[in-house]
């Protein structure tokens, strides 16, 4: 019953609302999706998180020639590239990257862990793959190490004003997903940030995952209105007018009907 309450919701939205609509998200729980992309700009700030490999120190032999051959502009085996990638060396995790994703045998954990490692290290074009990656982890095998990597270059681009970071930290905080459950201070940064960032996607996006769950507190009722609340509030005219529209139908849904099977 909980789940056909929400999916009504979920149409009553997308009938009167055509920027949200109902999606199946892979390794979550059905989410509404907001069909707001961020700012081109907001999307490039990059963050050197973790230097990356500055010399050939430490390298066997067989690596130095390899990574010698690769900022040469000669292309190097994959076993190479990924050995390199492994040792923080972004140009060579970037071009791991690449073969990764035109290769359909590729993991998700693989594409996610190898871009982060590229974006860490000031390449940021990597960040959308390595995010898209994310979504398709499931956080009950993903490798600690891998996780905590995905932690420590993802918050900072968020809070720089990234906002593909922005999004992905709102997404992947929360019982049984990526990160674990949000914590208070993660929240109150997210929500800073969104203040910063000044289009209220941040606060919209997190007033639709609440919305997406089959069924909420009171605490997440008052939530849901307060970041909607916010949304409204911003100079975003699309955000704006759907963050009201979407109060709007929370206040007064008398006269909405919804078909259900």
């Amino acid at each position: 019953m909980a789940h056909r309450g929400v999916k009504c919701l979920a149409v009553v939205i997308v009938t009167a609302l055509p920027q949200i609509l109902w999606a199946q998200v892979p390794t979550y729980a059905h989410q509404l999706t907001l069909l707001m992309p961020p700012y081109p700009a907001d999307r490039q700030i990059s963050v050197v998180v973790t230097p990356g490999l500055a010399s050939n120190e430490g390298l066997s032999d067989a690596l130095k020639l390899a990574r010698q051959a690769m900022q040469d502009g000669t292309d190097i085996s994959p076993a190479d590239l990924r050995a390199l990638a492994d040792r923080n060396d972004g140009l060579a995790a970037l071009k791991y990257l690449r073969l990764l994703l035109a290769d359909p045998s590729a993991t998700a954990s693989d594409i996610a862990y190898y871009g982060t490692i590229a974006a860490g290290t000031g390449r940021v074009w990597s960040l959308p793959a390595a995010i898209d990656a994310m979504r398709l982890l499931d956080p009950a095998t993903e490798p600690v190490e891998r996780t905590r990597a995905y932690v420590r270059v993802l918050y900072p681009h968020a809070w720089a004003g990234n906002a593909l970071a922005l999004d992905a930290v709102i997404d992947l905080n929360g019982e049984g997903r990526l990160f674990g459950a949000l914590s208070e201070e993660t929240r109150l940064k997210i929500l800073a940030q969104d203040a910063v960032n000044g289009d209220g996607r941040g606060v919209m996006r997190m007033a639709l995952n609440l919305l997406s769950q089959f069924s909420r507190t009171p605490a997440e009722e008052a939530l849901v209105d307060d970041y909607l609340t916010r949304a409204a509030a911003v100079d975003n005219l699309a955000v704006s007018v759907t963050a009201t529209n979407m109060l709007d139908l929370r206040r007064n849904p008398v006269g909405i009907t919804v078909a259900t099977e």
